[in-house]
Order: C-alpha cells, then sequence, then structure tokens
C-alpha cells in the first residue's frame, strides 16, 4: 500500500509498503478514506527526528471502512464507517475506568515512562504506524473506534479523531466560569474549534494569532480577536479587554514552538539536526521548549484563574516563573485529549445539520495522499491559506 513516511527533518514522503495485517483478536483493519495533518505532525517534521526511523508511517486523525476485524472485536464490523481516536485505549483497565483513556495501562509505554501508545508518532508513544496511508491496523479495536452513520461527508466526522476532543477537553479544563471570559491563544485548527466550542459552551472568546487567514476565520465564526502583529504586549492588551483584571481562564492551543523564542528554537533546531545516538539523551534530559506564549498565558490569566494547556509541549528542563504562578494563585491543567471520554459530548453536535461548531468550516485543502508532502510544507510555513489540511488517501 502506499503511505506517507518520514525520511529525515522536513523531509516526508509517500512510499510503498507492506500491507497491515492482523496481529491479536483485538485488531481491526481498516481503509483509511480520510486523515488529517495535526500541528502534531509538524512537531515530527520538525523536531522530534531523534525519535524516529525512516520509514515510520505518520498520521493519527482517521477515518475509514472497516475491512476486517479479529475474533474479540464484535462493537464492529466490516463495512461499517468508523472514526479512529488518535490515542489506543483498552476501555477495561484501572486507568480506562476512570475515563483516563490516554493513560491506558493496557497500552502505556513503559519502555520510555509514556502514557498510552498513540497512532503514527514516535517511539516515544509505541511506535504504531500511523493513518496518513491507504490502510491502518486499528490495535484494541474492540474498544477504540467510534462508529458513524453514512451519508455526511467525511469532514464533518473526522475531526472526532483528534481536533474535537482534544479542544473540548481544553476547554473543560479552562474552567471557565458562568459567563467568563476566555483567551485561546494560538487559532490555528485546535485553538479555532476551543473558541467556538467555549463560545458554544457560553463564554465570551477572545482569540489570539498572528496569520491573517486564521485571524478572519475565527472573525466569521463570532470570535473576538488580537492580532499579535500590532500588539507589543499581548497581556496587557487582554487586561484592557477585560476591565483591567485579566482572563478568567487561558487557553494556549501553541504548544513548543511558539513565535518569539529564538533562543530555544535555535537549539531545538540544532539538537534535532544531530545524530539520533546524541540527539535522543540531550532531548530527554535537556530538552527546551519555546515558552513565549505559555509565559504570556501566565501574564494574561487574573489572579486566581485558570491555564488549560493542549499545545504539545516536550521540554524536560523548561524553566518556569513559578514566583508569577505562586502569587497569582493560578491553576493549570494540560494533557493528552481522552479522546472517547467526550465522544458522548461532541457526536450529537457533529450530527446535527445546524453545524453548532463549524465543523464544515475548517478545512482549507483537500489534497490525495500522493500530495501529502505538499501538504506538510504549505501547513507548516502557513502559506496559502492553510489553516488545515485533510488527506484523501483514496483519491
Amino acid at each position: 500500500m502506499k503511505a506517507l513516511t518520514w525520511q529525515g527533518p522536513r523531509d516526508v514522503q509517500v512510499t510503498e509498503v507492506p500491507d497491515p495485517r492482523l496481529e491479536a483478536d483485538t485488531d481491526a483493519i481498516i481503509a483509511v478514506t480520510t486523515t488529517g495533518i495535526c500541528g502534531s505532525d509538524l512537531h515530527l517534521y520538525e523536531l522530534l527526528g531523534p525519535f524516529l526511523e525512516p520509514g515510520d508511517v505518520l498520521g493519527h486523525e482517521a477515518m475509514g471502512i472497516v475491512q476486517e476485524t479479529g475474533s474479540a472485536v464484535d462493537a464492529i464490523k466490516p463495512g461499517d464507517r468508523v472514526v479512529i481516536p488518535f490515542n489506543i485505549s483498552c476501555g477495561h483497565c484501572w486507568m480506562c475506568d476512570r475515563g483516563l483513556f490516554a493513560q491506558c495501562e493496557t497500552t502505556q509505554v513503559r519502555e520510555y515512562g509514556s502514557g498510552a501508545a498513540l497512532f503514527g508518532f514516535t517511539k516515544l508513544y509505541g511506535s504504531v504506524p500511523g493513518g496518513q496511508a491507504e490502510l491502518l491496523r486499528v490495535p484494541q479495536a474492540q474498544f477504540g473506534p467510534v462508529k458513524v452513520p453514512d451519508g455526511p461527508p467525511d469532514e464533518q466526522f473526522v475531526y472526532l479523531s483528534d481536533v474535537l476532543p482534544t479542544a473540548w477537553q481544553a476547554v473543560e479544563y479552562a474552567a471557565v466560569p458562568e459567563a467568563g471570559t476566555v483567551v485561546v491563544f494560538g487559532l490555528g485548527p485546535i485553538g479555532q474549534m476551543c473558541a467556538r466550542i467555549a463560545e458554544f459552551r457560553g463564554a465570551r472568546v477572545i482569540g489570539v494569532d498572528l496569520e491573517p487567514d486564521r485571524l478572519e476565520m475565527a472573525l466569521r465564526n463570532g470570535i473576538e480577536v488580537v492580532d499579535v502583529r500590532g500588539q507589543d504586549d499581548v497581556p496587557a492588551q487582554v487586561r484592557d479587554m477585560t476591565g483591567g483584571r485579566g482572563a478568567d481562564s487561558v487557553i494556549d492551543a501553541v504548544g513548543m514552538e511558539a513565535h518569539g523564542s529564538p533562543g530555544p528554537e535555535f537549539l531545538q533546531k540544532l539538537v534535532s539536526a544531530l545524530p539520533g545516538a546524541v540527539a535522543e539523551p540531550m532531548m530527554t534530559k535537556a530538552g527546551v521548549d519555546r515558552l513565549a506564549v505559555l509565559h504570556q498565558c501566565i501574564d494574561a490569566v487574573r489572579r486566581g484563574g485558570t491555564i488549560s494547556v493542549s499545545g504539545v509541549y516536550a521540554g524536560t528542563a523548561d524553566p518556569m516563573p513559578m514566583l508569577a504562578m505562586f502569587d497569582k494563585g493560578v491553576r493549570i491543567s494540560m494533557g493528552q485529549a481522552h479522546v472517547k471520554r467526550w465522544i458522548g459530548d461532541l457526536l450529537p453536535l457533529v450530527q446535527d445539520e445546524s453545524d453548532p461548531l463549524g465543523v464544515r468550516d475548517l478545512a482549507t485543502h483537500w489534497l490525495p495522499l500522493d500530495e501529502a508532502p505538499h501538504g506538510y510544507d504549505i501547513f507548516q510555513r502557513k502559506e496559502d491559506g492553510a489553516v488545515k489540511v485533510l488527506l484523501r488517501p483514496g483519491g
């Protein structure tokens, strides 16, 4: 089959790889109909090469048609249309019983002290082949896949794999008080949906970004915006907009590749260019992130407020402004989305013909799998209005 494979930093290629096969009685094989390129994929594309091997199949936002199931899989059958959550969880361990599916004890990657295995990520999360491919093997298919109805287009459902649950959890963790204000830093796909979900749930929402296409998308979905390009001090602008106190809640939807952190950016790129045997121990023991946005979140939130972090961070030696955080009494919640925990909230909304979360206004590019390298390129460089790129492995 054809699949999008990592070959080196900023080098992804569509290659021929062996078709997946059932390896356990809890596996399923799906024919992928739509798969997304995620901001987390860009971390692999740019920085996390030391934890990848040439030929690794990328992608963790997939949906498709079930082709085959193992003998222990009875919730889905061949021909069913399903969305595949990006984290692989069993549904019955101690963590899963508590709704902490991203920490599933059955699939935890204990070798690296990591949580549940993820599709299409690094060896830190199991090196499970991903969904930017024609076919996908789905472990723990007795629990994971989300069955969706035939009829509506894929883009109405594919975001259930990651974007929507991640955004819903970010808003949940933000603990926005009734009629409160939440600021969303970063208006990429996750930030766009954080803003829309928070607005749908009754909050006043302010989105912060510097890309015109992202700001325009937020505006047409009813979100107030702050254009970073016109501001020397974004937290001061937030305070001006919130009676001088700051926002009740702040969501960091940017993560470790934030603009405005030239020193850490240089170190990240330097280390990622080193041979894996040298770079891996450096990143696991002394890695640093670009923290400009997280520091702005801490500055912009009001005293006693909450910061919800949905953007991915990977540093192990990040300096944090503990004095300011303690003095302000800030609470911080974060973590991988527990996808299946939020499906019951989200599925009725994406099936609603009125499209209350605006899922039909997120994808900006639909490309065949052969053009996936171009999709990565324009998404990484934020060119051609790329906000969300969807791939069609079927053509």
